[in-house]
């Protein structure tokens, strides 16, 4: 069992490297503490293996692969744009204090938003592959392991470069890519034939698109707020 371990650790880690489970994980570490976040992760990472597992060693059946798409693509563009709103909303933050960091439920939070991103990821899939001929344990055990492990890195690179980036762009950053991601996923599961090349194209626009209107909207924001104050001021001239 400890080589089954082992596979599935390396072989989780390795696809995790990049995937859109470690951009959450830095997201979610922006704003809240990042023990909450990894014990979260590390649950839902946990809850969700268990499934794969159960299917792929003792049902032996495949996965429902394009519904879970479907909503793990919602779940994506859910949270591209919750980013999005929360970080465009923001002030100067020379002008004003920050508000402190939400204290409803986060661990809550981030185990719902992680379960539903997972069922769609390809480590699920790459899990249930595992337990097909491998010890189930094993694969649940070194999976969960190396799925932690990659979210860990991807949070102690968030929390290395929050210190030298602004929040506020960091998080739009992040919240433009899982913009990306939903799309990417959303036209995979509904256009599997479109090529990869043409698929790209397409769901960058969808990042692109919320990056202007949210810019042009803080634009309008700021012009009616000049307006305003300047308003009293030109009424004394008169």
């Amino acid at each position: 069992m400890t080589a089954t371990i082992l596979l599935s650790i390396g072989i989780v880690f390795l696809a995790e490297l990049g995937d859109k489970s470690q951009l959450m994980a830095l997201t979610f570490a922006l704003r809240y503490r990042w023990w909450v976040v990894l014990g979260a992760i590390a649950t839902a990472t946990a809850s969700v293996h268990v499934i794969s597992v159960g299917v792929g060693y003792f049902l032996g059946v495949a996965l429902p692969t394009r519904a879970i798409a479907f909503a793990a693509a919602l779940t994506f563009l859910a949270v591209g744009i919750w980013t999005l709103r929360e970080h465009f909303a923001q002030e100067d933050p020379d002008d004003e204090p920050k508000p402190p960091r939400s204290t409803r439920a986060p661990f809550f939070i981030v185990v719902s938003a992680v379960l539903l991103a997972e069922l769609g990821d390809r480590t699920m899939f790459a899990t249930a592959a595992l337990a097909t001929d491998n010890n189930w344990f094993g694969v649940w055990i070194g999976s969960t392991i190396g799925m932690v492990a990659a979210d860990a890195l991807a949070i102690g690179v968030g929390i290395l470069v929050g210190k030298h980036l602004p929040e506020r762009l960091i998080g739009i950053g992040a919240g433009l890519l899982f913009l990306y991601f939903g799309a990417a996923t959303l036209l995979s599961a509904a256009l599997p034939d479109l090529a990869f090349a043409a698929s790209a194209a397409i769901a960058a626009a969808a990042p692109a698109l919320a990056g202007a209107l949210l810019l042009a909207r803080r634009r309008g924001g700021v012009r009616r707020a000049d307006e305003g104050v300047t308003e009293p001021t030109d009424a004394r001239h008169r």
